[in-house]
């Protein structure tokens, strides 16, 4: 499983109920080389892991914050 899945997988409670929340089977996770891009936004809502981190090639870098 990659790396990403893993830490939005622990913060919402184990694998097994992000997928449920996510509507998909668990096991599929396991196949994933990166998130599909359909999954993001939902993962983003549930788990606070940010869209810059878990598809950078899609959403590009975070912005920066203004000092």
């Amino acid at each position: 499983m990659i790396k990403i899945v893993e830490q939005a997988a622990e913060k919402a409670g184990g694998i097994v109920e992000l997928s449920r929340q996510l509507g998909i089977k668990h096991n599929s996770m396991y196949c994933w080389n990166r998130v599909p891009a359909e999954h993001v936004l939902k993962i983003e809502n549930i788990t606070g892991v940010s869209r810059h981190e878990i598809r950078p090639d899609v959403f590009g870098d975070a912005p920066r914050k203004k000092r």
